[in-house]
């Protein structure tokens, strides 16, 4: 399907760049949950460029949420504070708040925003250059994947 959000390559495909002999299963593990943490971090940069304003703390939620490997990894990455809720399936939480709201048994949005708890907070302990040098690594490999599949003999049918 290609690589969405900040670079909208649908010729893009997934590579796995720098594996060995050595490499097991959980080194494949860590380098998607890697790679979540990364994509996140083009995309709050892409943020900030476009709106002028510097993400100080993200809220994180969902499945992958869960993972305290993770949410390290994208503090030390991003350089904030990740924060994961209580409630990690915060989508469906929004929607029983809207449901809330419209029927009347919550009355405000500031009612709403007082029930949201933190469950733990991760923060940066990575040292900035080697967030840079690793963030760097990333970018390249990024552009290694992109526009992939326009230069396959199978993209022509070959």
């Amino acid at each position: 399907m290609g690589l969405g959000a900040p670079y909208w390559d649908h010729y893009a495909r997934g590579l796995i760049i720098g594996i060995t002999r050595g490499t097991e299963r959980k080194h494949l593990a860590r380098a998607t949950l890697e790679a979540i943490a990364y994509l996140t971090r083009d995309v709050v940069e892409a943020m900030a460029a476009d709106t002028g304003r510097r993400v100080e703390v993200l809220k994180a939620d969902g499945g992958a949420a869960r993972s305290d490997f993770l949410l390290q990894f994208q503090a030390d990455i991003l350089g904030v504070k990740v924060v994961r809720p209580v409630v990690s399936e915060t989508t469906s939480l929004g929607a029983a708040y809207l449901a809330g709201l419209a029927v009347g048994f919550w009355t405000s949005l500031r009612e709403v925003e007082e029930n949201w708890r933190a469950e733990r907070e991760f923060t940066p302990r990575m040292d900035p250059e080697v967030r840079e040098r690793l963030y760097a690594g990333w970018r390249a490999a990024v552009r290694r994947a992109l526009g992939w599949a326009k230069e396959v003999p199978w993209a022509y049918g070959y």
